[in-house]
């Protein structure tokens, strides 16, 4: 509805955080399978006989996972967790992965290397439903195309290598599948209008790149035993069908989205997209269309914030990051920016450079902020409107994201306790602030009982029946697989990709100055990277939820902060003890971008060398007389203030939250 409110608007501007908590898995993936693998392709856990968790953590993340992943594994179903720390479920995996944070990219490439080294992959789905079969120009990288061999020839065909024939064959992508004996390796002399030119399969180039990752280098750049590569991949491969999920451990990384075109690239060697027991697209309810797509002209979506800097970033995808409307605001490129409404959210401390984002919001016209509680960002706004919380306010679910089953239940949740004083929902909000606003004929005149059943229409449920059943009601849905081999008119579905394939080579990020394949870079700031920083800042640091918090809420409550009271650093206790920290000592977290405090605790399961933080400490507790903390300043223990919009990843936009570099010191 939010989405809604600002089309009609007329904004091309919002923020949703996606450059910290979603890229990856719904935006970069789309590079890869034209979809939002995992993001929306679920990894069906129930039929699942691998589970491959990447930078996820359900146990604090989506606890449903976690519960399925369980009795996953009582049936046998294999796990591999990649993680920097021993946490949740990596307790149980049959392999826990200690890759060094921001290295992931290397350690996806590196199990690559070893399942096509040794034939552990599916040559068929590879052969037929990914662009690996298709020839790439030596000259240009581009793919080679019908129009470079005929006059009249399509620049929208491509060109494979049968091995049968010796020869070149046109391929059509709408017509589906490439058959026959299509090479995927070599390399050839073919014959083109312009005159000879050598040209290679795609897949063969992505062998040679994941060749550059033995498992001896892969252990080298990730700390990941040689030893473990090889047998997580052999798992990967011989436990099939695998279902996958990663999360924003490998999206805070200036680096986001080769890590997730590497890791889609690794998941599509082992054949299970969209099958039983792989990444699913289960079906879902039929419901009407509320985000308002036809209430934005395009004219205003080009002028999205970002879209000139980063093409294939968030304002692709109607998105725009926190550091592009901080840049809009001071110094007024590429327009200024001069209000912001904002629904529950706390840039300044769940972004990076609050004290940036702080000069930002000050500078602002006009910022209007609606929330359960003040924190720092609300204290920047000229009004801050009261919000109820999710117990005192009526709210529509249409398919919870976990399994089949669950994707079929509709839901009409009851408020359970009224409203204190002002506080209205969210929704209520928008509606009102939609009818003030001249725009009241988009939202049903401000009528909520409409708009639901406006959303519903399509579902066959009433508004009466849903709030007569409060459990949900459940509608009868079938799941189809490979979904991508359907045909309709006589043309395939495939992928929503240029090549209608997986693409393990990219034409799209070639065009705009990028890596075709998913080629490892290493962070930004890291001991590889920043060697200059390593005597000052010997330390990686990287960070992880509190698992008795949500984000930066809910400090404030007394049952919480007894059992979390201060923020904590995780360090292993020989690092601590070459600082001379015992455990629980006060110690500085200091980054070339400053300093915050914490408590120290010694976790033997990290690396010496890496140190986990946490984020969202601001908030005092009256009842117990625990303290609040400064958002900026030294006495800090904003986590995420030590952080820098400077190094981000050059396609997204994404912040190092994840990987960074720091030294630890006792706060004396």
């Amino acid at each position: 509805w939010i989405h809604r409110l600002r089309k009609a608007f007329g904004s091309p501007n919002h923020s949703l955080s996606m450059e910290l908590c979603g890229w990856g898995r719904y935006l970069a993936s789309q590079y890869v399978f034209g979809a939002a693998v995992p993001g929306e392709y679920f990894p069906d856990i129930d039929n699942a006989g691998c589970l491959l968790f990447w930078g996820f953590n359900p146990s604090v993340a989506r606890i449903a996972h976690a519960t399925a992943t369980v009795e996953a594994l009582k049936r046998g179903a294999k796990l591999i967790v990649v993680d920097p720390r021993r946490a949740g479920l990596a307790s149980r995996a049959d392999h826990w992965l200690r890759v060094r944070p921001g290295s992931d990219g290397a350690l996806a490439l590196g199990m690559a290397n070893v399942m096509i080294e040794r034939g552990w992959y599916d040559k068929d789905f590879i052969r037929e439903w990914t662009n690996g079969a298709l020839l790439v120009r030596s000259d240009n990288g581009r793919f080679l195309r019908e129009s470079d061999l005929e006059v009249s020839g399509s620049a929208d065909n491509y060109v494979f290598w049968n091995n049968n024939d010796g020869g070149t064959v046109v391929h059509n992508p709408a017509t589906g599948a490439i058959v026959g004996a299509a090479a995927t390796s070599g390399t050839f002399d073919i014959e083109t209008l312009a005159g000879p030119l050598a040209c290679t399969p795609a897949f063969q180039l992505t062998d040679d790149m994941c060749a550059r990752h033995s498992p001896a280098e892969v252990e080298r750049l990730t700390g990941v035993a040689a030893d473990d590569v090889v047998a997580a991949a052999q798992t990967l491969w011989e436990s099939r069908p695998t279902g996958f999920y990663s999360w924003s451990g490998v999206e805070q990384q200036t680096n986001a989205t080769q890590i997730a075109r590497a890791i889609g690239l690794l998941y599509a060697l082992t054949g299970s997209f969209d099958d039983k027991g792989g990444n699913v697209l289960f079906p879902s309810v039929p419901m009407g269309d509320i985000a308002g797509e036809d209430l934005l002209s395009a004219e205003q979506r080009s002028k999205t914030l970002g879209l000139e800097e980063r093409p294939l970033g968030h304002a692709r995808f109607d998105h725009v990051t926190s550091s592009d409307i901080y840049r809009g605001i001071l110094e007024k490129k590429p327009y200024a920016v001069r209000g912001l409404v904002s629904f529950g959210s706390n840039l300044l401390v769940a972004h990076a450079d609050g004290e940036h984002g702080r000069k930002a919001l000050a500078t602002l016209d006009f910022h209007v902020h609606a929330d359960l509680f003040m924190n720092p960002t609300a204290e920047q706004a000229d009004i801050v409107l009261p919000v109820t919380s999710p117990f005192e306010s009526e709210g529509l679910k249409a398919g919870f994201e976990i399994s089949e089953e669950a994707r079929s239940l509709v839901q009409l949740r009851k408020p359970v306790a009224e409203p204190r004083g002002e506080a209205r929902s969210d929704m209520q909000i928008t509606f009102d602030l939609a009818c003030r606003l001249g725009l009241g004929e988009h939202f049903w005149e401000g009528d909520i009982d409409a708009a639901y059943r406006h959303q519903l229409a399509p579902s066959g449920l009433t508004l009466e029946a849903l709030r007569e059943n409060p459990a949900g009601i459940r509608v009868p849905l079938e799941t189809l697989y490979r979904k991508f081999e359907a045909q309709n008119d006589g043309a395939v579905t495939g992928f929503n990709t240029p090549s209608r394939k997986i693409e393990f080579y990219s034409e799209l990020m070639l065009q705009h100055g990028y890596s075709a394949l998913p080629e490892y870079e290493e962070p930004l700031v890291s001991p590889h990277s920043r060697p200059d920083l390593l005597e000052h800042y010997p330390l990686i640091l990287t960070c992880a939820k509190d698992t008795l918090y949500c984000e930066s809420q809910h400090r404030g409550l007394p049952s919480l902060r007894r059992r979390a009271p201060d923020p904590q650093v995780d360090m292993h206790p020989k690092a601590a003890q070459d600082r001379e920290i015992e455990a629980g000592d006060w110690v500085y977290i200091a980054t070339p971008n400053g300093r915050v405090r914490a408590r120290a605790r010694f976790n033997e399961s990290l690396d010496p060398q890496v140190v986990c933080g946490q984020h969202g400490w601001w908030q005092a507790c009256p009842e117990l007389e625990a303290p609040g903390y400064d958002a900026f300043g030294d006495d800090s223990a904003n986590f995420n203030l030590v952080i820098s919009h400077d190094d981000v990843d050059p396609v997204s936009g994404s912040v190092p939250l994840r990987a960074y570099l720091c030294e630890i010191t006792r706060l004396t």
